[in-house]
């Protein structure tokens, strides 16, 4: 009772990396609360196939739902699966990924048990909230950290009175850690219909189609990101060439794609990925809260900016004052010649 619980994603039988990640803090999380932490994974043809992509983490009960209509994916199973379940189990903190399977189903399980929701989370961490006009002293919460108001602030929620206190958290954002590969969780394998009617599986998937990722900006060693500051798609192009010679991959800030200088799927920051390179090549981009928090957890930042002010500046551990039409070429010439 009154665990932290971890919602584990799935595509077949593999478990997401999002929600390995999650478990790593939600272990974190449960052992300053002195709690135990709890997963679910819903899924067909599962069962001594999950296990031992979910308990290393550290997982003290693990819940398997196996049947054949839990996968792909369908809004009212897996909704009536955690309802149900919290409704017994009662957690206090529920963490699941930010993604299109996490968006949807969260608001539907927060609404169900009135609970709340906050989505999109950059940092979790458990303390104390004073309600000085309740006149109340709440101890062990869950400080949901996320930026709002287009990023401008960094807003920390908290949910005193309600349970559990859920959470949605985008890939990257935490790191995944195995805690002990031989870890004894124990595992409790669900009757699925005690939990889902059969009406429930009135809407089935006809055809699923699933499209590889045109970058890999979460697993590269280098990034170069452009923003607003690199002017154009020609600018980008420019980026490519540099990112090529470095054996390394593009991203860019919101403000270069709204512009249209480049593709949706190279935003890199709350809206976006969050990455953590080895070495982050920032061009042209001012640093909004939103953009530092996609990429603050690379090893060393490197800024050009004609900006000697710009706030990017205060996280580089170099900073480059120039153009990048000036700089990012004397780059690549300085990289061919020292590079062979």
């Amino acid at each position: 009772m009154n665990n932290v619980f971890v919602y584990c994603e799935t595509e077949g039988a593999t478990i997401a990396e999002v929600s390995q990640e999650l478990l790593t803090k939600g272990r974190k999380l449960a052992n300053e609360l002195g709690v135990q932490l709890h997963a679910v994974v819903a899924g067909s043809d599962i069962k001594n196939k999950v296990e031992k992509q979910i308990l290393p983490y550290g997982v003290d009960k693990l819940f398997v739902f196996d049947a054949p209509g839990l996968f792909p994916y369908t809004s009212k199973p897996h909704t009536d699966i955690l309802v149900e379940l919290f409704k017994r189990e009662k957690p206090q903190i529920c963490l699941m990924g930010a993604t299109v399977i996490g968006r949807d189903l969260g608001p539907r399980v927060s609404s169900s048990l009135t609970s709340g929701l906050t989505a999109d989370c950059t940092q979790l961490e458990i303390g104390d909230y004073d309600d000085k006009k309740a006149g109340r002293h709440y101890e062990g919460l869950l400080y949901q950290i996320r930026p709002a108001f287009g990023g401008n602030i960094v807003a920390t929620i908290v949910n005193p009175d309600h349970r559990p206190q859920m959470a949605t958290v985008r890939s990257g954002v935490m790191k995944a850690e195995v805690l002990d590969e031989a870890y004894a969780g124990e595992v409790v394998y669900e009757d699925v219909a005690a939990f889902v009617p059969a009406e429930d599986y009135v809407v089935k998937v006809i055809e699923r189609h699933v499209e590889a990722a045109k970058n890999n900006l979460k697993g590269a060693p280098i990034i170069v990101a452009g923003g607003y500051g690199v002017g154009s798609k020609e600018g980008f192009d420019l980026l490519r060439r540099l990112a090529k010679e470095l054996h390394g991959e593009v991203g860019a800030s919101r403000a270069a794609v709204d512009a249209g200088f480049c593709e949706h799927d190279l935003q890199i920051g709350q809206t976006g990925v969050t990455v953590r390179p080895k070495v982050y090549i920032a061009c042209g981009i001012s640093g909004a809260i939103q953009h530092v928090a996609g990429m603050k957890e690379s090893g060393i930042v490197i800024s050009v900016n004609t900006d000697p002010a710009a706030p990017i500046n205060a996280i580089a551990d170099y900073v480059i004052t120039g153009s990048v039409e000036d700089v990012v070429p004397k780059m690549i010439k300085y990289y061919k010649e020292n590079s062979k």
